[in-house]
């Protein structure tokens, strides 16, 4: 995609991140209020970014209040920082969605179509002395160039129709990201579908590689689609998104 020349697409999706968490707080805030985006959700792009952005809106579906994500040729992620980083890895995320309109041209595999109609993604403070040395200098270029405090682990589950439940990838851009395929092929379209992730385990799974005996702590929770690198169209929605210790 544009803009991406020096930097992974997984770093860049990061950048501008501000905290807006407390300690005293809920984990996470409601993904919506009313007839709008729930506090504590902020939409981060790329710097400067020239792509169309990804749409979140709260809308009425099924008698409940929703989080609307689609995507047209475009990028941007629905992000809540944690920060102090007080939240351990040891927990469940637990969320409701519905994909209603995939993206055809979705390949994980490839940098062309490295696109995703709904996913949930959490980051965590794993520490840098962990990462392997190259991509560890690319993060630190990254974290330096942008201002930010990048996440060095990230878990996203996606839905992919393309892709058989269980499929694991790493990014295409950056081992940073590493995915899991929880809804794929043969699962219906436009029907709710309920999750519940032991993150703690699935961060071992995805990161054997470089984890210790401690878990680093969650730093952020995020909710996206994207359609940049494809130029194609998507349409989903998620629902109750909770952090259950």
């Amino acid at each position: 995609m544009a803009g991406r020349t020096w930097c992974t697409g997984w770093v860049l999706a990061f950048a501008g991140l501000v905290s807006t968490a407390d300690a005293q707080q809920t984990v996470l805030p409601p993904l919506v209020t009313g007839d709008r985006v729930g506090a504590g959700w902020q939409f981060n792009g790329l710097p400067r970014q020239q792509l169309p952005s990804t749409q979140y809106d709260s809308v009425l579906l099924d008698g409940q209040r929703v989080l609307r994500v689609e995507a047209r040729g475009s990028y941007g992620h629905l992000v809540h920082d944690l920060s102090p980083r007080t939240v351990p890895a040891a927990g469940q995320l637990v969320w409701r969605w519905r994909l209603d309109r995939p993206n055809p041209r979705v390949d994980l595999r490839q940098k062309s179509g490295d696109d995703v109609a709904l996913k949930v993604c959490a980051s965590f403070d794993l520490p840098l002395t962990q990462v392997p040395f190259i991509e560890r200098q690319v993060l630190r270029l990254a974290r330096s160039r942008t201002g930010q405090a990048l996440p060095a682990a990230t878990v996203c589950y996606v839905w992919d129709p393309s892709l058989p439940v269980g499929t694991v990838l790493d990014n295409v851009y950056s081992r940073r990201l590493r995915m899991v395929v929880v809804r794929g092929q043969g699962d219906p379209l436009g029907a709710w579908a309920d999750e519940r992730r032991d993150v703690a385990a699935d961060l071992r799974r995805l990161f054997a590689d470089e984890l210790g005996t401690v878990l680093p702590p969650l730093s952020a929770v995020a909710v996206s689609g994207d359609a940049d690198n494809t130029g194609a169209d998507s349409l989903g929605y998620v629902a109750t998104l909770a952090w259950q210790p």
